[in-house]
């Protein structure tokens, strides 16, 4: 994918010169990443997962309103409090985002492992092939599953050592075993393929 709806770039636009100037490390997931580092797909909305270590989210708020970016229900700081996502929305593009607040070693390793791509007029972050993998197989769902299939098919160089390891960490820590499952599944399909 080279290009972007005009919408998508005109929100994406936004919130890398917000995030570049607020110096915010964040890296973009979801089915916008998939469509980037595996094969296209629709999406909704954008997803991304930032950094903001000490920082209040009160100004985080704030300081978006300044790009653009408004809540998307009543009291998103509350529902932030509560979930770790902003639900908001770029009111330009009307383009929705939902902008989830890392917290876990690591999320804070795919951040700091992300790359930086170029796509039509804005450079963007985005987790390596790797980190999405592992991402898509601890959510699930079976359009996350066809996800990691398009990622496994897309890129045969894979750390598949990095991917089990960080697996196995969350199937233990989740107590899902079916995590480890659908991964070694996915692989043996590859194998074959």
């Amino acid at each position: 994918m080279t290009d972007l709806p005009r919408p998508f770039e005109e929100a994406l636009r936004a919130l890398t010169r917000w995030f570049e100037s607020d110096k915010l490390p964040y890296t973009i997931i979801g089915g916008l990443a998939v469509s980037l580092l595996g094969q296209p797909r629709a999406t909704q909305d954008i997803d991304v997962v930032v950094w903001l270590g000490e920082r209040p989210w009160d100004s985080f708020v704030r300081d978006g309103e300044g790009y653009g970016f408004e809540g998307r229900i009543g009291d998103a700081l509350e529902f932030a409090a509560r979930s770790r996502v902003f639900l908001l929305r770029h009111s330009e593009s009307g383009v929705s985002l939902d902008i989830s607040c890392g917290a876990l070693p690591f999320e804070q390793e795919m951040i700091e492992r992300a790359l930086t791509l170029q796509v039509g007029g804005v450079r963007l972050k985005t987790p390596t092939p790797e980190d999405l993998v592992i991402m898509k197989l601890v959510a699930r769902r079976t359009k996350d599953l066809n996800d990691v299939e398009a990622l496994l098919r897309a890129h045969k160089d894979l750390d598949i050592a990095r991917i089990r390891h960080w697996t196995h960490e969350f199937a233990t820590a989740l107590e899902m075993p079916e995590i480890i499952d659908s991964l070694e599944k996915l692989l043996e399909q590859r194998a074959r393929s």
